[in-house]
């Protein structure tokens, strides 16, 4: 059931919260009282999330949603905002990985992992600004990489992109502070998700042994874990913290 004591409940949208990172999102701010809208571009999947939150007297809303595509995201947010209400609370976990050799990236290729990753956040932002600015308080939470600040031999594009979202966050946090609206970036690192579990099968990524020996807390983290940590910056007690870039990682070393 929802946790609403002491805090106002809010309208949160959620991007990619069919599954892993996104989903458990959705769940934490759920248990915190808010309404919570599910996007994500399998819209089965954000229906069934949308569905086992309404189960748990949850207002909710689950929508197929493609954060490259602007008039449809707008439309999206148009019908969030007619069925729950403003946008107050955006988590962006939306993305797409790929691991290529630098020099067998495609400018087609390139433009696709910027896309999703980094104008896909955009696209969003852009979108909810508006309703946080007329309510003069908002929060949003760009999901980062940690690829993104320490670059990686096989993931230019997908480290580039995630690193202009960090950039990105913290030009909005600027921007909006004297409006009420915080902005802050979570770049994940050592977490186990269905992302996770598809590159290992193609080989991009080593066994989750092998991962977790390189993690000093000795041990991958979970979706709950990112979840957690972007409930607590969507939250009323995370007012005085913006611009900021919040490691959870394990301990990993940069």
């Amino acid at each position: 059931m929802p946790r609403t004591e002491g805090r106002r409940p809010r309208v949160a949208v959620v991007t990619g919260g069919a599954s892993g990172i996104g989903e458990a999102t959705c769940r934490h701010l759920a248990e915190q009282g808010h309404r919570v809208a599910v996007l994500d571009l399998d819209g089965d999947g954000a229906a069934r999330v949308a569905k086992e939150l309404r189960t748990q007297g949850v207002e909710t809303l689950g929508l197929a949603a493609d954060v490259t595509d602007r008039p449809a995201l707008d439309a999206a947010f148009t019908e969030i905002r007619a069925a729950l209400g403003p946008t107050e609370i955006l988590v962006t976990s939306a993305g797409l990985v790929a691991f290529d050799r630098f020099e067998e990236i495609t400018p087609e290729r390139w433009n696709r992992l910027i896309d999703v990753n980094l104008t896909g956040t955009f696209h969003c932002c852009q979108a909810a600004v508006p309703d946080m600015v007329a309510a003069r308080w908002g929060r949003i939470v760009t999901i980062a990489s940690s690829s993104a600040q320490r670059g990686s031999p096989t993931m230019a594009h997908y480290a580039a992109a995630k690193g202009g979202v960090i950039v990105l966050t913290k030009s909005l946090a600027r921007a909006y502070a004297s409006q009420g609206i915080t902005v802050n970036s979570i770049p994940p690192s050592g977490i186990e998700t269905p992302m996770q579990h598809r590159s290992q099968a193609e080989g991009n990524l080593p066994p989750n042994e092998k991962m977790a020996a390189n993690i000093p807390l000795g041990h991958l983290g979970t979706p709950d874990d990112i979840a957690a940590a972007a409930a607590f910056l969507a939250s009323e007690e995370a007012g005085f913290i913006t611009g900021q870039v919040l490691g959870v990682n394990g301990g990993s070393v940069l």
